[in-house]
């Protein structure tokens, strides 16, 4: 089993920028697909952005150009810079393993290994 913990939430102004951080160890492997997910309260867990062994990003249509993922294999951790925050974004933040490697799959239960989340608050 592997623990992801992630860190970096808070508050900020409708414009600001915050970066996520998901502390991996335990089972964990290079190969496997590491994502980001949001929910808020009474919604659905909706697939943020992803990126595989080989670096390859991707991300919903709904955070693309303002949200960039990283990945350092060598500290086992995985990275969420947000620009350009809106009160859309307002959401726990969940960092997740996939259950299969290479590909980048946008489905919440394709992801075996979780986080405890992180809030970000983006007020107006």
């Amino acid at each position: 089993q592997v623990q992801l913990v992630e860190s970096g939430g808070g508050l900020v102004q409708t414009g600001g920028s915050l970066r996520l951080s998901c502390a991996a160890s335990g089972r964990t492997f290079d190969s496997v697909t590491m994502a980001w997910f949001r929910q808020a309260p009474g919604k659905d867990r909706n697939f943020v952005a992803g990126i595989n062994c080989s670096r390859a990003a991707s991300y919903a249509d709904a955070v693309r150009g303002r949200f960039a993922i990283s990945r350092d294999f060598a500290k086992n951790t995985v990275n969420l810079q947000m620009n350009s925050l809106k009160p859309e974004d307002t959401a726990s933040y969940y960092c997740a393993q996939a259950r299969a490697p290479y590909s980048t799959p946008t489905g919440p239960d394709e992801y075996a290994d979780w986080g405890q989340g992180t809030q970000v608050t983006v007020s107006s």
